[in-house]
């Protein structure tokens, strides 16, 4: 723990200039953009500060090359599509379909449930990683589907791991309380991590999805329904719930309850597109 301001601006200069991996789920073979080395910075302040030592990374001279990297870096940041609820439901509709074939009956169950959780949730893709049997808790009796509580341990806005309980309804469409009831109750899981990976024939490993795999499940299954899988990634659950919320007219507030935004910026920004045609000032007269 002794590097130099140098050490981390050289380190970051190096990060943008090596190609991602060629099995990367977005823009395979291109430089990391400028928000993925941002994380990285943001990693090496926190080891720091874990050690009570002052970063090298706050240094000016590594505000100065991160500042130049994201002018080098070409066009607007990207920005996923959001799924919205139709669309989400047409992935499901697809989940059911696929689980009659006797080889994906458990790993269909699986990605449904991953996908209604996900979506219902407003989850980051880490947070549905990191879900655990003891985080949810079901309402009502054994069969009754009234609705959960999920208890997120740790998230982007959490990094001291408080805690942070989110309630999730089953509604009629969705139905993500019932679809992850019935994917722990086909796979017998009762300990350790919700969305487990599978091997071939669907036996369980009993380890937590890696960090690509659910960007790239949502982008299988948006492929699946006729979407460019290019404009989506795990993201795009998390905004969908967003953008579907709004358009149903749903209160800032009560949005904020559930994605757990500690500002009103990002949450405005899916509010505004999804409002984009609405009462739009040239309505009367284009």
């Amino acid at each position: 723990m002794n590097a130099e301001p140098a050490d981390v601006a050289d380190f970051l200069v190096r990060l943008a200039s090596r190609p991602r991996s060629p099995k990367a789920t977005t823009r395979p073979g291109e430089p990391l953009a400028p928000g993925s080395i941002r994380i990285c910075l943001a990693a090496i302040n926190r080891k720091f500060r874990e050690r009570d030592i002052d970063s090298p990374a706050h240094h000016p001279r590594v505000a100065a090359v991160l500042q130049a990297l994201r002018r080098r870096s070409a066009g607007p940041g990207r920005q996923v599509r959001a799924l919205r609820e139709h669309e989400v439901a047409r992935i499901l509709e697809h989940c059911d379909l696929l689980a009659r074939r006797e080889p994906y009956h458990l790993i269909a169950a699986r990605d449904a449930a991953l996908i209604a959780v996900g979506f219902a949730g407003a989850l980051r893709r880490s947070e549905i990683r990191g879900l655990r049997i003891g985080d949810v808790e079901f309402l009502g009796g054994p069969e009754e589907t009234d609705g959960m509580y999920v208890n997120i341990r740790r998230s982007k806005t959490d990094q001291f791991g408080t805690g942070q309980r989110i309630a999730i309804p089953d509604g009629k469409l969705i139905r993500p309380v019932s679809r992850l009831h019935a994917w722990l109750t086909l796979s017998g899981i009762d300990e350790g991590p919700v969305f487990q990976t599978m091997r071939r024939g669907g036996r369980l490993q009993g380890r937590a999805l890696g960090r690509s795999d659910v960007p790239r499940l949502v982008k299988r299954y948006v492929g699946s329904i006729g979407l460019d899988p290019a404009e989506y990634s795990g993201h795009s659950l998390r905004a969908g719930f967003v953008t579907s919320a709004a358009a149903h007219h749903a209160r800032l507030d009560k949005i904020m309850e559930v994605t757990r935004h500690k500002s009103t910026d990002m949450v405005l920004r899916y509010i505004r597109q999804a409002d984009a045609f609405e009462d739009h000032a040239g309505a009367g007269f284009l």
